[in-house]
């Protein structure tokens, strides 16, 4: 007959409780970053663009989006666009 040692039920030791306890922890802590991860953003798609065609380029070229070479083909484009003389 098993006899239960230390009064924890099924002869598991201090430590292993803690470990098991543990180990839910981060099951339940991995399963809530990846719901979060997978769940689409909100606010970033649906946000209108606000500016001229200019400024947007301007904003994405100062940001570092585009570079030197990109930024000045498409700000020719845009000056030398119909409806765009000044």
């Amino acid at each position: 007959m098993l006899t239960i040692v230390g009064g924890y039920g099924n002869g598991m030791a201090a430590g292993d409780w803690v470990l098991m306890g543990l180990f839910w922890v981060l099951l339940l802590a991995l399963v809530l970053w990846a719901v979060a991860r997978l769940r689409p953003r909100s606010g970033g798609a649906e946000r209108p663009i606000q500016g001229t065609p200019e400024e947007i380029l301007d904003r994405r070229f100062a940001s570092g989006e585009l570079d030197a070479e990109t930024y000045q083909i498409r700000r020719n484009a845009l000056l030398g666009a119909p409806g765009n003389r000044r």
